[in-house]
């Protein structure tokens, strides 16, 4: 063996590094294991424990140099499906970027490209916004120069008169990217400030999106108001109530005349546009005001009354559009409240106020410079806590907006007051915000300013008096996590335009357990079958060393993982037991090409040396097909499926050093100590071996066969179709555990009415727990608080005594949302996928045989069970008790079977090319039907051991995989008898007329020869 010394070395040197790497792991596990032990239960305490030594230094607790805290960042970082948490996918509004790149521009033709472009964005367009908002800026006038629209201030270096719209477009790509890392950068810092242990945070394609993960949230709700909030944080001077309430009686005056219902006697008399008596002058001096005026505030003042005045609420609604829904902020005396609050409305009625008070004819009648605003959270008076506040805004600036905003806060903090109950934040100002400050305040005593996040109004203090200093507070009812939140969102920074939740997934630490106590079951089972069946099969000796190099694998994969510091998901475990059963084929390759060289009777360490020589050809051919797969995998897939991807490609790489390496170094040292070797138990020594099977002249059954099965396939596809998943057409999923069995038509009736239609309801795993499927606001990324709500008032009777919080933080064991962009993208993004997978498998085989009948043959047996498994999930789909729905998880199984049934069929081409040469003279036939029946062995066994796995996986894994393994269960089944019957055949038919290597021509040649 050449080279033996420097691959002992690279062996240790990995092993070392692989310890060191590992042993953050133990050191941290020790660590839990003792605040569990001390906890005896209670988590709560159990966190505090771990919470205490993290905050220890290294002199106290220590680690090679690292503190508890650290060690966490360092150990095995276990995914959210095995240890709970929350995965967010975040897209950056680039449109709004734009926008404020143009200065809020209103030119017509920048307006219309910008709605062109996102029409065509959620047509499917795979071309970056930027891109598209150009192009559909020159369609809608060639003529026009984006120059004019985006010569701003801020961009007067980059973009003069004389630039062209590609300069424009390059500054534009250029802006857009650095606001986009802008925005990471704010979400990272706030992530940091969560506290959370290994938070993972990357950008995603396309440009724009963002991946958070955050293991072990317990407040998904708290997670998305700090990732979603941009930190506008804005000071408004404001109108008095008794300013504007006259102008929205006018606008309900207004509404009530176009409205065609609106018949009323008590306030028809007041027609439409007339002049109604303005309530400011009944503060400057007036002491009545006109009798309809005065009998509406009476009946608005109370919703009693109202009531009372008319026959029924919703005729009081008909009869005062406006007021019906908005309710004007007066005292019982009918006459306006001091304040910034013009009115209240529940939180369901606020849209459509929102469309009353936009409508033009409205707008006219309002002052120019008033502008409405909603409170963030219920009014505090409320016994509901349902209505929220509608402020008015004056805008004093010239170009509209907020004459102070949060760019000049250097410090917040959050703090309480005297009594220590009413919570605020602190912040400090530069010198520049400190001077507005001091004259919005001087110019405002006696009034409210108006305090603004991101649209809506969290404070309104009345300024007793001049603040100078720039050192100020925010009110507003917080609790101390809402203060905490936002003093770290204000000391982040803003961000740079909207980021809006498209994927939303949060597991439970329950479910997280339970996958992980399935996980490793399976784990351990499947290994322990694989150890005994090399040693059953392959004899002690041999079947030892191929377990010690598996076993080397498992602790190199391992390793290697977390020092790459990726993630371990449930897929992940699967991807790593696949990979261990797929490693058995590499030891298997090798063996049988042992057993032929002994068989011809060479010594067994010649038979060692030329058998690792002959099997290295199709081991690496065989491994990198794979391997391709995983790499394509990783690309497109995200969350668990990368994760999955990520363990096969690290277990590809470490399997081939370790079964072909390391096992030739110990199979070294066993020969240099005499050991006697074998390769064969007795009862196995002659199983499959001089089969003579006509695999050729079957070929003929194999066509009607796999063509049968490919038309009863496309058959049912093209009838009964496909359930897609959430993942490909966007929705709401809901894992719900009750304490008691269901039944999941009751479960949907309860829902249909809250959620308004029927939401798709089936038993997941055990009859006490259901997996609910609804599309209800799944595109408003706001309404999962909403949604949560109404799911727990449709179930609530299966929970008598269990509160809403309880409900959602216990019951629902896992959620997930996906909006319908990502879902478009994502499907596009697995038809993809398939075809790079098909067509760079063709590439590879094509240049690695140096024919493209080999490339065709494998692309044909690779479609063939592509066909044949969506087929069978058409057939079953709603049949078998787990989840048949086509989402990521199952392209990624399609792609895995991809990889190892042309895995199969590799060995089988290298065994073809190598025979071809050796036996000219025999009949083309005769030389496939030799290289199959002499691989026919490896074929088999490694089916079998991968199969083995499978089935372990499918049967201990848990519910989340049960549908994944299910469908690499049958497409191994299928690649495996493909590889015999289908790609072979397919490479026949396509050279048995051509070359040197036909029959015919072979024969004649030989007739030459014999005649000369």
């Amino acid at each position: 063996m050449q080279n033996k010394g420097l691959i002992s070395a690279l062996a240790i040197a990995l092993a070392l590094v692989c310890i060191y790497q590992l042993s953050f792991t133990a050191a941290s596990y020790k660590v839990k294991r003792e605040a569990r032990e001390y906890a005896a239960g209670d988590l709560n305490k159990e966190v505090a424990y771990m919470d205490s030594v993290a905050s220890l230094p290294k002199d106290q607790w220590g680690f090679l140099g690292n503190t508890y805290k650290e060690v966490q960042t360092k150990e095995i970082n276990l995914g959210l499906d095995l240890k709970g948490g929350m995965n967010v996918v975040l897209e950056i509004s680039v449109e709004d970027i734009v926008r404020a790149l143009s200065n809020y521009s209103t030119d017509k033709t920048f307006n219309e490209a910008i709605a062109l472009a996102k029409q065509k964005q959620l047509g499917g367009s795979n071309e970056d916004f930027i891109t598209l908002f150009v192009r559909s800026f020159e369609e809608i006038d060639p003529n026009a120069r984006l120059a004019a629209v985006f010569g701003t201030v801020e961009l007067k270096d980059r973009v003069n008169f004389n630039s062209t719209n590609a300069d424009v477009q390059k500054v534009l790509h250029t802006e857009t990217n650095s606001a986009i890392d802008n925005a990471f950068n704010v979400l990272r810092n706030r992530i940091d400030r969560f506290g959370v242990v290994q938070p993972n945070i990357s950008q995603l394609q396309p440009r724009g999106r963002i991946l958070v993960e955050l293991p072990g949230v317990k407040d998904p709700q708290r997670v998305r108001d700090l990732l979603q909030g941009t930190a506008n944080l804005e000071f408004w001077e404001t109108y008095e109530n008794a300013e504007v309430i006259g102008f929205l009686m006018q606008a309900n005056d207004f509404l009530r005349s176009i409205m065609p219902a609106a018949t009323v006697a008590t306030v028809a008399d007041t027609a439409a546009g007339q002049p109604v008596a303005s309530l400011q002058d009944d503060v400057a001096g007036q002491d009545t005001a006109a009798a309809g005026d005065k009998s509406l505030l009476d009946m608005v003042s109370s919703d009693t009354s109202a009531v009372a005045e008319a026959s029924s609420l919703e005729e009081f609604t008909r009869q005062n559009p406006l007021f019906g829904l908005l309710r004007p902020n007066v005292s019982p005396e009918g006459q306006p409240e001091q304040s910034s609050i013009v009115g209240f409305a529940a939180g369901k009625d606020t849209a459509r106020v929102n469309d009353y008070l936009a409508m033009n004819q409205i707008k006219s009648l309002f002052p120019r410079e008033l502008r409405f605003y909603w409170s963030q959270n219920p009014h505090k008076w409320d016994p509901t806590n349902t209505l929220y506040e509608l402020h008015a805004i004056k805008i004093t600036t010239r170009d509209g907006r907020a004459p102070l905003t949060g760019d000049v806060i250097t410090a917040a903090r959050p703090s309480t007051g005297v009594t220590g109950s009413d919570i605020k934040v602190d912040f400090s100002m530069n010198a520049e915000g400190a001077k507005i400050w001091q004259r919005m305040t001087r110019d405002n005593v006696g009034r409210c300013i108006a305090v603004v996040l991101d649209d809506y109004v969290r404070s309104y203090p009345r300024v007793q008096n001049e603040i100078a200093g720039g050192n100020t507070e925010i009110t507003g009812d917080f609790t101390l996590e809402e203060a905490e939140d936002l003093a770290n969102i204000l000391k982040s920074g803003k961000m740079p335009a909207p980021a809006r939740i498209i994927q939303d997934t949060v597991v439970g630490p329950s479910l997280g357990k339970e996958a992980i106590n399935n996980g490793m079951k399976s784990f351990i089972i499947a290994f322990i079958i694989v150890l005994f069946y090399m040693i059953f099969y392959y004899s002690r000796s041999a079947g030892t060393v191929a377990d010690i190099a598996m076993t080397v694998n498992l602790f190199f994969m391992m390793g290697v993982l977390v020092s790459l510091n990726a993630v371990l998901t449930l897929p992940g475990i699967a991807g790593i037991v696949l990979t261990i059963g797929m490693s058995v084929d590499a030891n298997v390759l090798i063996f049988e090409r042992i057993k032929e060289e002994m068989r011809g009777g060479k010594g067994v360490k010649q038979a060692i040396a030329d058998g690792y020589k002959g099997a290295s050809s199709a081991i690496i051919d065989s491994n990198l097909t794979t391997l391709v797969t995983g790499v394509i995998l990783y690309y497109f897939g995200t969350g668990p499926i990368k994760g999955f991807a990520s363990t096969l490609v690290i277990g590809i790489i470490t399997s081939l050093f370790s079964a072909v390496l390391v096992s030739r170094l110990i199979y070294e040292w066993l020969l240099k100590r005499n050991t006697h070797l074998k390769f064969s138990a007795p009862y196995t020594e002659n199983f499959l071996q001089n089969m003579k099977i006509d695999f050729m002249g079957l070929r003929k059954y194999g066509y009607i066969f796999s063509i049968g099965l490919s038309l009863l396939a496309i058959i049912t596809l093209s009838t009964k179709g496909l359930s897609r998943g959430i993942d490909f057409t966007g929705g709401r999923t809901y894992v719900v555990r009750f304490e008691q069995p269901v039944n999941t038509v009751d479960v949907a009736n309860m829902l249909s009415d809250e959620l308004g239609s029927d939401p798709v309801v089936v038993t997941f795993g055990s009859e006490n727990q259901v997996k609910i499927s609804t599309k209800y606001k799944v595109e408003d990324p706001t309404a999962t608080a909403e949604v949560n709500a109404l799911i727990y008032n449709g179930l609530k009777e299966l929970v008598p005594g269990v509160d809403q919080d309880t409900f959602i933080n216990e019951y629902i064991v896992s959620s997930e949302t996906v909006g319908p962009t990502i879902a478009k993208d994502q499907a596009s993004k697995a038809v993809w996928a398939i075809l790079l997978a098909l067509v760079g498998m063709f590439l590879y085989i094509f240049i690695r045989f140096r024919k493209w009948q080999y490339g065709l043959g494998s692309v044909v047996a690779l479609a063939h069970d592509v066909i044949i498994v969506l087929g069978l999930y058409s057939i079953l789909q709603g049949i078998m008790p787990f989840s048949m729905d086509i989402d990521q998880s199952f392209i990624a199984a399609i792609l895995t079977v991809v990889g190892y049934s042309l895995n199969d069929t590799v060995v089988i081409f290298d065994r073809i090319r190598e025979y071809l040469p050796l036996y000219r003279k025999r009949p083309k036939k005769e030389v496939y039907n030799m290289a199959l029946n002499s691989t026919l062995a490896r074929t088999l066994n490694t089916g079998m051991a991968t199969i083995f796995v499978l089935i372990v996986i499918f049967i201990f894994g848990g519910e989340v995989i049960r549908g994944f393994i299910f469908a690499l269960l049958f497409g191994i089944v299928f690649g495996t008898y493909s590889s015999l019957f289908v790609s072979t055949p397919v490479l026949y038919e396509t050279t048995k007329g051509k070359g040197d290597e036909s029959e015919a021509q072979h024969t004649e040649t030989e007739k030459k020869r014999i005649a000369g």
